[in-house]
């Protein structure tokens, strides 16, 4: 059922990206503000849950993708509340040895991350900060679980365009990229422009200030192409989120204008 009571030390009052997210997925774990806010973004971009839809699709594909070139850990960071075909699902299907590392500054994605993986001793749920690369790398419980003198994959799945600062975001990429060992690879996807004008955008930004990410900050294909320095880009590239080697067998629904996105995979 949905939220209706806040956990100790959380305002329900003040949305959450996560819960926020885990809305436009048809979840329950959401408050009243969380509903709101994301009901605005809806009448601003209308079918944003179907470009949520298509980076979940985009998750599935990459990690298979990775598994595949033999990669066995995996670190998302900004993992959000469990849903449908989560990094860990993806990756033990494929490859049971894997191990999966979930970092989330979300109490309540927290709470139901671990209560759900309690006993899956190859994932686990840790609290960190995107903002803070090097503390999440050397915590000793993140090395305790991944041996980053191997290949280890990166996901950052559509949480980078909540570090409105540029140089901010390229600089966390670039420290997480430098503490990967040969083989790595990042996944990334981005919320970039869509054909939204100016008051569009002002509203949608007005919208994620007041949640507890505090900003939003869609860039150009250009801009997130930047990320993937010192990486070499998997074809077909940096390309629109469902357009990054589809499944012929999965259905695609139709973007609208808004809902535009890009997603890449890099390889060390």
């Amino acid at each position: 059922m949905e939220f209706e009571q806040a956990p100790t030390g959380i305002d329900p009052n003040i949305p959450s990206v996560a819960r926020m997210y885990d809305f436009f997925l048809g979840g329950k774990d959401n408050f009243a503000s969380d509903r709101a806010a994301a009901e605005k973004i809806i009448e601003l971009t209308p079918n944003v849950r179907e470009g949520v839809q298509a980076n979940r699709r985009f998750l599935s594909r990459a990690v298979n993708f990775l598994t595949e070139t033999g990669i066995r850990q995996f670190l998302d960071i900004g993992a959000g509340l469990p849903t449908q075909e989560n990094v860990h699902q993806v990756a033990l299907r494929a490859a049971p040895d894997s191990r999966v590392v979930y970092i989330d500054n979300d109490p309540i994605v927290l709470t139901h991350g671990r209560a759900l993986l309690a006993d899956n001793q190859q994932t686990i749920v840790l609290d960190g900060d995107l903002r803070e690369p090097l503390a999440i790398l050397k915590d000793p419980r993140v090395n305790a679980h991944l041996d980053f003198t191997r290949p280890v994959g990166v996901l950052l799945l559509a949480v980078l365009h909540f570090i409105p600062e540029d140089d901010l975001a390229e600089t966390i990429v670039q420290a997480l990229r430098d503490h990967l060992a040969p083989g790595s690879a990042i996944v990334l996807s981005h919320l970039s422009y869509g054909d939204l004008d100016d008051s569009q955008l002002a509203e949608g930004t007005a919208v994620y200030t007041r949640t507890t990410a505090g900003a939003v900050r869609p860039r150009s294909h250009a801009q997130i192409l930047r990320f993937f320095d010192g990486f070499t880009l998997v074809e077909p590239g940096l390309v629109s989120t469902d357009d990054w080697r589809p499944d012929p067998a999965s259905p695609r629904l139709p973007l609208l204008p808004g809902a535009d996105g890009y997603s890449g995979v890099g390889l060390l």
